[in-house]
């Protein structure tokens, strides 16, 4: 994608802009994968649950990996037709059972309470699993670590090695790694788990292997090819991965526009038409998204800045090869995945428009509207005689 062609067609901003190609890139990779392992594929619609994006990775994937009763809707909308729907979270509500049993065909429980309580009202409608917690990682950020201290996400694996029936359980789900761009910690904790679990697991159904590797940017697929491959033939158990970032993550790009330039305390500030509102885990977790017009050797730093009223509403400071001026677009790259999904309208500030860019064209697939905004906010008794109006009003 030319980043420079697609912010001079862009009629405004912010924009959040997915790049076709290198979306259906990550999904053939990710096919040919499937194709040489055996594996089945499950995109994990946490990360980006845009229709159009669903529809995209529809031909390639075995199904989708959700986190809530509204995502397994969505799942089973975009599928047409009952399909392979998996899902997992600690925050199963009772009363969402029967409707989850009626979306989903997996569910793997995220405590043994969990299972004890709800997977007999399922019965053969759903395939039961446990989520495991393997106490392994990789990761040395706790924020992101699934086996930290005290966890909330998943069976102790040494709890499930001691219990003595596993009679419902059908699979198991792990997942412990993040945007990996290796099999280290995947044929470490495989290992492990066979070590726990040894022969039992040939009572299993299935394995979810999880998220967190960025498979298309791996040079070497043969660890991950034997460790599926070892799975089926040694415990006759079907494996699945369900990657997130993997599919979308460098596929979209936040473009925005300066509003205004100063000077504060020395430095040059660069007011944004765009927040960290739009990109949360910049703030979360005091991330620097890259920059496209960021130049490491650059003359000219600035501080980009978003354009809310949170004093810590900022994306970093960058150097540039020229000044920056008022009316200049600069993009982050690569904000694919837990962005937009994430965005919110902090101070009214309107989401970002939505554009497919493809074959060297560009295509608005989806505007947020004020009414959109009255409609979160407003109860409608409350509202005054032109309200209605008002929402008509287009900027």
């Amino acid at each position: 994608m030319n980043l420079s062609a697609i912010k001079a067609a862009l009629p405004s901003s912010p924009a959040f802009v997915i790049d076709r190609d290198a979306l259906l890139a990550n999904l053939r990779a990710l096919e040919a994968l499937k194709k040489h392992s055996d594996v089945r594929v499950l995109y994990s619609i946490k990360s980006l649950p845009l229709s159009r994006v669903l529809q995209e990775a529809k031909p390639y994937v075995d199904g989708f990996s959700v986190s809530s009763l509204f995502e397994a809707r969505l799942a089973q909308e975009a599928l047409s037709k009952p399909g392979s729907v998996h899902l997992t979270t600690p925050g199963l509500r009772p009363d969402q059972i029967d409707a989850l049993s009626t979306q989903c065909s997996h569910i793997s429980f995220n405590s043994l309470g969990q299972f004890r309580r709800f997977a007999p009202a399922l019965g053969d409608k759903v395939s039961s699993g446990l989520r495991i917690n393997p106490k392994l990682s990789g990761l040395n950020d706790v924020r992101f670590d699934p086996c930290r201290p005290h966890s909330k996400l998943g069976v102790p694996i040494e709890d499930l090695a001691s219990l003595e029936s596993w009679q419902g359980i059908a699979g198991l789900h792990l997942h412990n790694s993040f945007a990996a761009t290796g099999y280290t910690t995947l044929t470490e904790t495989l290992q492990k788990v066979e070590d726990c679990l040894s022969d039992r697991l040939k009572q299993l159904e299935w394995i979810n292997l999880g998220g967190g590797y960025l498979y298309g940017g791996i040079a070497d697929q043969r660890p991950f090819i034997d460790a599926v491959r070892r799975l089926r033939s040694r415990y006759g158990v079907q494996a699945y991965i369900e990657p997130g970032k993997a599919v979308v993550g460098n596929a979209g790009h936040l473009i925005s526009t300066v509003l205004d330039v100063f000077e504060s305390d020395g430095k040059t500030v660069a007011v944004l038409d765009t927040s960290v509102n739009h990109h949360p885990e910049v703030f979360e977790y005091q991330r620097r998204p890259d920059l496209a017009e960021a130049a490491p050797d650059g003359s000219y730093p600035a501080i980009l800045a978003g354009c809310t009223c949170l004093a810590g509403d900022l994306f970093g400071e960058y150097r540039f090869a020229a000044p920056l001026a008022i009316g200049d677009k600069v993009v982050f790259k690569h904000v694919g995945a837990y962005s937009l999904i994430k965005a919110n309208r902090f101070n009214g500030c309107n989401l970002p428009d939505i554009y497919i860019a493809a074959g060297g064209g560009l295509e608005c697939v989806k505007q947020f509207s004020y009414e959109e905004f009255r409609n979160q906010w407003s109860c409608d008794r409350d509202l005054p005689e032109n309200a209605k109006e008002n929402a008509a009003i287009t900027v």
